[in-house]
């Protein structure tokens, strides 16, 4: 029991951890200055808390999201929504940003942070990950159990060798945002690792993996997803924490935090192993950051390749994987910042959504609730989400004035009280369904 939780907590912390895992918690760190605590609290709740809770729910429900989504809510809407995440999580933003990353952090500072180098760099990049991806069932031995431990430990490496150097220096001042609300933009820093939205698409990885070794009764399942849950926890908090603990001590030049164009993130995981290993330092960054980038994009292309296998019988999962792996590709040649700023709007409004999705369905596994009022909860979310982003757009509308009123808005939850009461009408209304108990036997071993 304690052997198939570990090496699947293993496997899913590999396929998780990626490009944003490296890079949000350090740039974290630097602006957080001395609101470090709340800041980083705020961080974990969101991109450790909700994704290994995602997980499990996803792991723990009959069908998986789509099934329950379509229940509560409509197949029209959930198979949408999905559609939009899948391709968020994957080729439009997810998968390219781990090429990005892996090339700006890891290898540009050897060849040159030019658009032939990322051209290269990425089409072999691509090319291995798609090679690995197209033979799914064979990702435990190849991610599990060899790559993700090797990424960990050079991790674990620079960060205590990082905090026995600096971890005695003063803070950087707090930029503005985390001074005015360290918690609420640590919750916002969270967001941008996708972990939460990734963990809908690897739940199918976690699923497959679990039937691999098959379960006599339901205890031993359940035993089994506590052991996912709590390595996975353990793995991202530590890292997470040493991370951004090591961009918080880590002395930045006034220049480069001056300038919006260098991602600080970057900036700190660079630097740090030039100073940490001196000449050896960019070939200990370039195997760290590439390696962990890398788990991550065979994982996403193999999860969003699966779902539209099975959701859409136009073409088959090798075919998906050859489209994915292509844009995936195309994408992150349009560079790292711009890939960021393009998701993050996207990411503000689907965040939330999964979020409630994920609450409805704990609720409603005690609780029956009406179908209307939960399409009406989601519709709400939905519209305060959006608001919220247009009014980050627009900071001079009078949007902006109306999404200040919103409870909880200054600590980016302005979605919460929408949902309270979308909630509400979800116990008054009649048309009540409840959520169904867990079934283990689809996660028999097959013949």
């Amino acid at each position: 029991m304690v052997k198939k939780g570990f090496l699947t907590g293993l496997l899913i912390f590999g396929v998780f951890f990626g490009a944003g895992n490296l890079i949000f918690p350090p740039a974290l760190g630097v602006a957080s200055g001395n609101h470090f605590w709340p800041a980083i609290f705020g961080f974990c709740l969101s991109g450790v808390g909700l994704a290994v809770l995602t997980l499990l729910v996803g792991t723990l429900t009959n069908g998986g999201f789509k099934q329950e989504m379509d229940t509560k809510f409509s197949p029209i809407f959930s198979l949408s929504f999905l559609v939009i995440l899948y391709l968020t999580i994957g080729p439009l933003f997810a998968i390219p940003r781990t090429a990005s990353v892996s090339f700006e952090v890891g290898l540009s500072p050897i060849v040159g942070n030019n658009p032939i180098a990322l051209a290269i760099f990425s089409f072999f990049f691509f090319l291995v990950a798609y090679l690995l991806a197209i033979r799914p069932n064979n990702i435990m031995n190849s991610v599990g159990k060899i790559l993700t431990p090797v990424f960990a430990i050079l991790i674990l490496l620079l960060i205590v060798t990082g905090l026995a150097k600096f971890g005695q220096l003063d803070s950087a001042p707090a930029s503005a945002e985390y001074l005015n609300s360290a918690f609420g933009s640590g919750v916002l820093a969270g967001y941008n690792t996708v972990d939460a939205l990734a963990a809908v698409a690897f739940c199918l990885v976690a699923t497959e993996a679990l039937k691999s070794f098959g379960f006599s009764n339901k205890k031993e399942y359940l035993s089994t997803i506590w052991v996912v849950g709590i390595v996975t926890s353990l793995a991202f908090s530590i890292l997470y924490i040493g991370l951004a603990y090591l961009g918080n001590k880590f002395p930045v030049p006034a220049s480069v935090l001056a300038d919006p164009s260098i991602n600080k993130g970057a900036y700190v995981l660079t630097q740090a192993s030039y100073q940490l290993f001196g000449s050896f330092g960019r070939f200990f960054l370039s195997a760290m950051v590439i390696l962990t980038c890398f788990t991550t994009t065979v994982g996403l292309i193999v999860s969003v390749a699966e779902f539209f296998d099975k959701h859409f019988a136009f073409a088959s999962y090798k075919v998906f994987t050859t489209i994915f792996t292509i844009i995936g590709f195309l994408i992150a040649n349009l560079g790292l910042n711009t890939v960021i700023t393009f998701s993050v709007p996207i990411l503000t409004v689907l965040y939330p959504v999964v979020i409630v999705v994920v609450l409805i369905i704990l609720i409603n596994k005690a609780l029956p609730l009406s179908k209307r009022g939960l399409s009406i909860t989601i519709a709400l979310v939905t519209l305060a989400s959006i608001l919220e982003v247009l009014a980050g757009l627009m900071p001079k509308s009078s949007i902006h004035q109306m999404v200040q009123v919103l409870p909880l808005h200054n600590i980016s939850m302005g979605w919460f009280v929408p949902m309270l009461i979308g909630l509400v009408f979800a116990g008054l209304l009649p048309d009540k369904v409840k959520g169904q108990a867990f079934d283990l036997e689809q996660f028999q071993r097959k013949a």
